[in-house]
């Protein structure tokens, strides 16, 4: 597998299902070694992580030299969150808490170089995530960025159909355990009606307008079942990873 390739965009654009996880870890290896899996995409979780924005470039930057699409989840819609993330070199950007159209409006606003943004260029280090010359990064970025708009609250529920349509947002990333919190109180959600009717909302909102989707599951179950109906699958992260593992071994180990 070629280094530096979007390796996230040449999934959506051929139609089959990406695959990501999540590094909430810092570290340059650990991001070689994820990068490095069969895996489509990292996400770089800038918001719930131990991650600050010197680990998130020294990320990025390893995750992309493994022919890996380094995605960096942001803390918010916040113009210096994004403007760092993508500067960084990120090959996407996944945007939480997002509840109105005007919001998502905001977050393409400042993803997109002009005339159909107003990010500001100067970054030495972007194009070398992307594998080409600081010229023809600045071509390509608008039409090669992943704009992710997270839905996981009720007013973003009440409002998907037009955060959906709005021009720029690739796609619609489901935050499964918010969205259970915010609808029912608790978290995660199974088979409640609810629950599963949310998801089916915003599916369906999303294939109106012609967006991809995703979705967090918990393990490769999960994700074979999701991959029938998403477009973007990402299993868990490295923090639930290591527990896991740790757990099963000490529990073999004990019989």
């Amino acid at each position: 597998m070629p280094a530096n390739h979007l390796r996230i965009q040449e999934c959506l654009t051929a139609g089959r299902p990406a695959m990501g996880t999540f590094m909430m870890l810092p570290g340059a290896r650990l991001g070689q070694v994820l990068g490095d899996t069969r895996l489509d995409a990292v996400i770089v979780d800038c918001e719930h992580g131990a991650i600050g924005d010197a680990d998130m470039h020294h990320a990025v930057m390893a995750v992309a030299s493994r022919g890996c699409s380094p995605v960096v989840r942001i803390r918010g819609p916040s113009g210096p969150l994004i403007k760092r993330a993508l500067d960084s070199g990120a090959h996407g950007i996944m945007v939480p808490q997002i509840n109105t159209a005007a919001e998502a409006a905001e977050v393409v606003r400042l993803a997109k170089f002009p005339p159909l943004g107003a990010r500001g260029q100067g970054s030495p280090f972007a194009a070398l995530a992307h594998g080409v010359p600081t010229p023809q990064y600045l071509k390509q970025a608008n039409d090669t960025l992943i704009t992710m708009i997270q839905i996981e609250t009720v007013e973003g529920l009440k409002n998907v159909r037009e955060i959906a349509a709005v021009p720029g947002v690739d796609m619609i990333f489901i935050g499964p355990n918010d969205l259970a919190l915010s609808l029912m109180g608790y978290t995660p959600g199974s088979t409640e009606p609810e629950f599963l009717g949310a998801i089916d909302t915003i599916l369906a909102a999303a294939k109106e307008a012609g967006k991809k989707t995703g979705i967090l599951v918990n393990n490769g179950d999960l994700a074979r079942e999701a991959k029938k109906r998403f477009d973007f699958v990402v299993i868990g992260g490295d923090v639930k990873a290591l527990g896991f593992w740790f757990a099963a071994q000490l529990e073999a180990a004990a019989k």
